[in-house]
């Protein structure tokens, strides 16, 4: 068996007449979390997306466990395991936090189980659990968000941005829950540009820049090398923290 659960090889996007994606290469690695990280507009949200099917890749393969997944439909490629938190996080504001996490729950529903283990990593969800989500903090709803998506047993969970606009405090309690997620054997890709969540939860990194992987590595390596985070990103990942 393959390392690799994720690997994207060669893949091209366009939206309308722009070329996002020239030829995007990488791999997450099973058990790990692997930070894709790059300038603003460099192409990651697009990579996310493609690997979710929401964008087509015009050209190029994803594999996920072995199985191209390119052409496959969002919902084909969630039911293979595969969950999704996108910036803007999706929640239902009008519904409450329990009922946004059924909704994400297949036939066994909300176990006891399930909810202890959410519970466990986001104990605040426990406080607002009959609340509607459109109340919650801005932290409360990135909990809700990561919590809806792993609910269920996930194989692999794709994020974008979790700690965008989020104070220290509860950056440490989404570093916290990546780690006991990765402790679960659940693969994680993140996009991430909080340099304490970068170092403190990834494992391996992809570096983009104009829609293509310029640099691949341990995360702990390039967090080490001022002069490589310039190169690649243009600036020092600690003013970022």
């Amino acid at each position: 068996m393959s390392d690799e659960l994720l690997a994207l090889h060669g893949i091209e996007t366009r939206i309308g007449r722009y070329h996002i994606l020239h030829g995007v290469d990488f791999a997450a690695q099973r058990g790990r979390v692997t930070m894709l990280l790059g300038r603003n507009g460099a192409g990651k949200t697009t990579t996310l997306r493609t690997v979710m099917g929401l964008w087509r890749a015009s050209a190029g393969r994803i594999m996920f466990d072995g199985r191209d997944i390119a052409g496959l439909g969002t919902p084909d490629i969630a039911r293979l395991g595969i969950a999704y938190v996108p910036e803007t996080m999706g929640i239902f504001s009008q519904l409450t936090v329990r009922e946004n996490l059924l909704l994400a729950t297949g036939r066994e529903g909300l176990t006891d189980e399930r909810l202890d283990r959410l519970f466990s990593l986001f104990p605040a969800l426990k406080e607002r659990f009959a609340v509607p989500a459109g109340v919650l903090s801005g932290g409360q709803k990135q909990m809700l968000a990561i919590g809806r998506a792993v609910i269920e047993p996930r194989r692999l969970l794709v994020v974008d941005e979790p700690t965008k606009g989020l104070a220290p405090a509860v950056i440490q309690v989404l570093i916290d829950a990546f780690r006991r997620l990765k402790q679960s054997e659940t693969t994680i890709l993140l996009v991430e540009q909080n340099f304490h969540m970068a170092v403190s939860v990834g494992d391996d990194v992809a570096v983009m820049d104009d829609g293509r992987i310029v640099h691949t590595g341990s995360m702990a390596d390039l967090a080490a090398d001022d002069a490589l985070q310039h190169r690649l990103l243009g600036f020092s990942l600690a003013v970022h923290q």
